[in-house]
């Protein structure tokens, strides 16, 4: 049978500071609910218990407390990172919105109002 997973040893100071950020419930709900399960698991509780208490799959917890046994508690605060770069560059955008702002007869063009 393969050996339980369980979060590393945890200090005095480590688990205040995961106690602080269940407790307090502000910032992400990602990094709550990753402290939740490191928490629950630090005192004892196995995973799928833990599991069925924060209501997500065992895996989840498995790969939570894996991923804090390694990296500590960088872990639990998300890194979002991806998606489409933006289009237009912060002075495009302020140039964009200066002649949004402005009237069409002001740029030479001839008609009256803005339409898209």
């Amino acid at each position: 049978m393969a050996e339980r997973v369980r979060v590393r040893e945890i200090d005095q100071d480590e688990g205040r500071r995961l106690v602080r950020i269940v407790r307090r419930g502000t910032g992400s709900v990602v990094t709550w609910r990753r402290a939740q399960m490191v928490l629950l698991s630090a005192q004892g509780m196995a995973v799928a218990r833990v599991a069925e208490v924060t209501f997500t799959s065992a895996d989840r917890v498995r790969d939570v407390i894996h991923n804090f046994n390694a990296d500590g508690f960088d872990s639990l605060y998300p890194k979002y990172s991806g998606g489409r770069p933006r289009t237009f560059t912060l002075p495009e955008r302020r140039e964009i919105k200066k002649i949004v702002k402005s009237r069409p007869v002001e740029h030479d063009l001839p008609f009256s109002t803005w339409s898209l």
